[in-house]
């Protein structure tokens, strides 16, 4: 984690202070994990799609024999 506040006593971040620069954050982090869980999510209701297609098929296999 950075410490990226701006203090008021010295009107900079320890960041700036340390590295003498300005933080730049690429990826937020929140919408990192909020990407996984939507994959996450997706591959489950595919799985469950699957399991849904296959039941008719055995219930006709069933009526069949």
């Amino acid at each position: 984690m950075v410490n990226n506040k701006t203090y008021l006593a010295a009107k900079i971040s320890l960041f700036m202070a340390n590295y003498e620069r300005v933080l730049k954050i690429e990826a937020d982090i929140r919408r990192k994990r909020k990407i996984e869980k939507t994959i996450e999510f997706t591959k489950r209701m595919k799985r469950i799609q699957k399991e849904a297609e296959a039941v008719p098929r055995k219930v006709q296999e069933k009526i069949k024999r």
